[in-house]
């Protein structure tokens, strides 16, 4: 089933619920449309699989129901410069749940909608499950990431006004090996405004305040053992260690209730650790495993 569901502020968003029906249900909002041609040539080159998301989709279909949208994509053409905020997030994915009438179910997100399910988490019950992927949930990268997006609204916002030659290129996602210095920004002010704003956002939030909250709820944590990312002064000059903070507090986090994986392999960075090949097989014996401890009940 698809439909276009009208979110909070006015723009609608394509969605899509198939796979098993009657059971779990799992949402994934970083699900991106197949691309083709040469644009999945350079996907390619910086090791994104071009049909992700559909191998993603396809492989889960047999263990659960999937609703799946690239809320990504979607805030890029309909950007929230002020309103991207943990608040907002929330309600958009349970807006989305409510119109494709899903009342509970398990989230996976990664890098950034990792962080918000995160805060999906603690604003709501309707969770069965919570997997995060590429962002620790707990001693979180905040500050870091908030001078990298604040820095990349600059430099968007100089080269909107013509001043291009101070602009540096900016990769959401990119290999380890990318010169952080060398790079030049092309995004909508907009669109980079609004991630600054989520960071701004969550300045004062702790998480590990919040762990608590989370006791009654299965939850899961993953990154690559290579995923690190140096930033140049253009970007704040700062870095971000995923996978430092991860193995750093694995044991408490496995104390509180989480079950923490560290994917081995030196290609395993952020951009490998979030392809179909490393996250499907955790995915789908995640979801096996709460439908046997549903069933064993």
């Amino acid at each position: 089933m698809q439909k276009r569901v009208l979110l909070g502020d006015g723009s609608e968003i394509e969605v899509s619920l198939t796979g098993a029906s009657g059971g779990k249900v799992i949402l994934l909002p970083g699900v991106k449309a197949p691309v083709y041609g040469e644009e999945a040539e350079v996907l390619k080159q910086w090791g994104v699989d071009p049909e992700a998301g559909l191998r993603l989709v396809e492989g889960l279909e047999c263990e659960a129901g999937v609703l799946s949208f690239d809320y990504e994509g979607h805030i890029f053409h309909h950007p929230k410069p002020e309103g991207l905020t943990p608040d907002i997030l929330a309600d958009d994915f349970l807006t989305i749940a409510d119109a494709m009438h899903v009342k509970s179910f398990s989230y996976y997100g990664y890098s950034w909608l990792a962080l918000a399910g995160l805060q999906l988490a603690i604003r709501t019950d309707r969770l069965e499950s919570l997997v995060m992927g590429g962002f620790p949930p707990y001693g979180g990268p905040y500050k870091e990431m908030l001078a990298v997006t604040e820095h990349t609204y600059l430099q968007s916002k100089a080269q909107a006004e013509g001043s291009s030659s101070q602009a540096e290129e900016y990769w959401p996602e990119g290999p380890e090996e990318t010169d952080w210095s060398s790079v030049s920004v092309t995004m909508d002010p907009a669109v980079a405004f609004q991630f600054a704003t989520m960071y701004r956002s969550l300045a004062e939030f702790d998480d590990r305040s919040i762990q608590h909250k989370l006791l009654p709820l299965p939850r899961f944590v993953f990154a690559g053992e290579r995923d690190t990312i140096e930033y140049g002064e253009s970007f704040g000059g700062v870095t971000v260690d995923i996978i430092g903070r991860l193995s750093k507090h694995k044991r408490r986090l496995e104390e509180l209730g989480w079950k923490v994986e560290i994917l081995s392999g030196n290609g395993m960075d952020h951009t490998n650790a979030m392809q179909p090949p490393a996250v499907l097989p955790l995915l789908t014996a995640w979801m096996n495993m709460l439908a046997l401890d549903d069933g064993g009940r």
